[in-house]
């Protein structure tokens, strides 16, 4: 058995490839071909896709290998990672795997798949669906399929709007680019990738990239972007050609991958859906996919030794979608907004209210009238940053970033004449800065969602 910790070139990746081209069942199995995975060798004939986090070696998937080898290459790659100091799972593992191996085996989500013999039966009995795609044909759009290095490379007529949209989309994301099996970059496409591109008046405006699934004679439906102004439909009329193509070529399986979250999964993650709701549309998802008739719904897991337990799991799983770090993603995701700025300052801004109430304003306030004029005020901002966090008003964002900076001017005015020279000891002092700075901060975070937002 050999871990092989060098990016993927040479005869390491020729070796992969082949394993995959053999092996690959997974729906993720071709991704593991994508820059940024590391391999273990077990023996000459299966491998392990891997990212090291620093912690923990997380597996994409199940071992590449024929199904009486793959046990025994889970296991010792599972040794492999305890003896690097490293704890080791398996993510996005599916039945055939998560029901033999001696791990402990969570639903993480569900997958949507279909024959593509039956999409014509699918559309059928959707008139919604054949509706969305009336008007994208309506509207102009249309579908046309190329390989992916053919619309990529230097000098590809299709490449510069690709790659554009690819930007745009991922710009237009509220959370910050992720890695591991959810990395989006154009410039890992392979050859075997197939890319519909959806152009109306010869400009593109969606894109669906495909990837192959070997071992059952299938895709992978991998990424869908499309810009905001796309007709509406052009996501659906991507999928409903590369059905049609998936079929013309003899295909018999096709998927559009882990819908995460969804299905009955444990309680702690139902809660985390719920929580991540303005980040991520868990439920968005899940029901834009049970809209195009899937014909079955396969369970999705994250396997792992028992003695590791679920929440290191979890986290060392978050971590390799991460790239870098939870607490650095944490930060990259605030700074792009504005979902998380303003659930943040609204969340921020309720416990501060209830201190400001219950202050004492001889001590800390010119008169009582001030300080209920800063609390009503508060109240006010509090009440329309939740209102955001429901739905996204440009208007009132930008209302609510000016009255956020007038409050950090007059704040600091009115700590400087009134409170500077009645404060006493480091407790008081803090509290200054606090009232101070936040507000200052809120606006410069506000502001540039609202940027952000509009660009």
């Amino acid at each position: 058995m050999t871990p092989v910790t060098a990016a993927p070139e040479g005869d390491v990746h020729a070796r992969v490839s082949a394993l995959v081209r053999r092996y690959g069942w997974n729906a993720t199995s071709f991704q593991v071909l994508e820059p940024g995975y590391r391999y273990f060798f077990h023996g000459p004939d299966a491998a392990v896709a891997y990212v090291d986090t620093g912690r923990a070696w997380v597996a994409a998937g199940a071992p590449l290998a024929d199904e009486e080898s793959i046990i025994a290459a889970a296991d010792a790659f599972t040794v492999a990672a305890r003896a690097a100091g490293r704890r080791a799972s398996f993510f996005a593992t599916e039945e055939r795997f998560a029901t033999r191996a001696p791990l402990r085996s969570l639903l993480v989500g569900e997958q949507a798949s279909w024959d593509p013999a039956g999409w014509d039966a699918a559309l059928a009995g959707s008139r919604s669906l054949r509706e969305q795609l009336r008007r994208a044909r309506a509207k102009g759009v249309r579908v046309r399929a190329l390989d992916a290095l053919e619309a990529t490379a230097p000098g590809a007529p299709a490449r510069t709007a690709v790659l554009a949209l690819v930007d745009r989309w991922l710009r237009g994301r509220e959370l910050a680019p992720l890695g591991f099996l959810a990395r989006v970059d154009p410039s890992g496409f392979l050859a075997d990738h197939r890319l519909f591109l959806a152009e109306r008046d010869g400009e593109l405006v969606a894109l669906l990239s495909v990837a192959p699934i070997w071992g059952r004679a299938g895709w992978l439906l991998q990424n869908l972007m499309r810009v905001p102004e796309a007709p509406n439909g052009a996501g659906e009329l991507l999928i409903d050609a590369a059905m049609r193509e998936a079929r013309a070529r003899g295909h018999t399986y096709v998927t559009l991958g882990l819908a995460p979250l969804a299905g009955d999964v444990p309680p702690p993650l139902r809660l985390a859906r719920v929580a991540g709701g303005s980040l991520y549309d868990f439920e968005g998802l899940r029901a834009f996919k049970a809209k195009l008739r899937p014909a079955r719904w396969d369970p999705v897991f994250l396997s792992f030794p028992p003695a590791t337990g679920a929440v290191r799991a979890i986290v060392d799983v978050l971590a390799a979608f991460s790239r870098g770090g939870l607490l650095r993603f944490g930060l990259r995701t605030l700074a792009r907004g504005p979902a998380v700025v303003v659930q943040l300052l609204a969340l921020l801004l309720v416990p501060w209210t209830a201190l400001l109430a219950a202050a004492p304003a001889a001590r800390w306030f010119p008169s009582p009238a001030v300080k209920w004029t800063w609390v009503g005020f508060d109240v006010a901002l509090a009440a329309g940053l939740i209102t955001l966090t429901v739905r996204w008003r440009a208007g009132l964002a930008h209302l609510l970033a000016i009255a956020i900076g007038a409050d950090a001017v007059v704040t600091a005015v009115e700590a400087a004449s009134w409170n500077v020279p009645r404060a006493r000891g480091p407790v008081e002092w803090l509290v200054l800065a606090a009232a101070v700075v936040a507000p200052a901060f809120a606006f410069a975070l506000l502001w540039r969602a609202v940027r952000r937002r509009r660009g």
